[in-house]
């Protein structure tokens, strides 16, 4: 199978699991598991980014920059409530020297398409991250709210 081939498949498949992971949720309140995976396709093909292979430490993806420098992108994925935000937790940040940027992916709990991508500088993460007085800091963990308000909203634009 040509690597369009595959590529074509993988998308045809995350497709047709959307619509039951986003029935599993308003069934039960939580993710069937494939959350991530939507999530890390849905950058690639909005920001044209290269998903890195299965279990590659400390990122996701690699955005080809124009002089053909590599950014190490690592990729979280949370169901949105309707506004967006609120204290949900992001999943550890791996912050270490592995990655240099960190994209939020925002999908609708109703459809589990993407309905936001913000992206926030790794230096900045582990900066806000080192701050003493909290468990969850502690954990390497933020809030969407604090990882917005660290990063930039990168998709749709913000003129849209």
């Amino acid at each position: 199978m040509t690597d369009d081939a595959k590529s074509q498949r993988v998308a045809a498949v995350l497709a047709a699991i959307r619509p039951l992971a986003a029935e599993y949720y308003r069934l039960t309140g939580k993710p069937l598991g494939v959350t991530g995976e939507l999530g890390e396709h849905a950058a690639a093909e909005l920001l044209g980014l290269e998903l890195a292979s299965a279990r590659t430490k400390g990122h996701d993806a690699l955005r080809i920059g124009a002089d053909g420098t590599a950014r190490r992108v690592q990729i979280k994925t949370r169901v949105a409530d309707s506004k967006g935000s609120g204290s949900k937790k992001l999943g550890t940040l791996a912050h270490h020297d592995h990655c240099d940027t960190v994209l939020l992916v925002l999908l609708g709990a109703a459809t589990f398409d993407p309905r936001e991508i913000w992206e926030a500088p790794m230096s900045a993460l582990a900066e806000r991250l080192a701050k003493p007085g909290s468990k969850a800091r502690d954990r390497g963990r933020l809030s969407i709210g604090e990882f917005k308000r660290i990063g930039r909203l990168v998709w749709p634009s913000p003129g849209e």
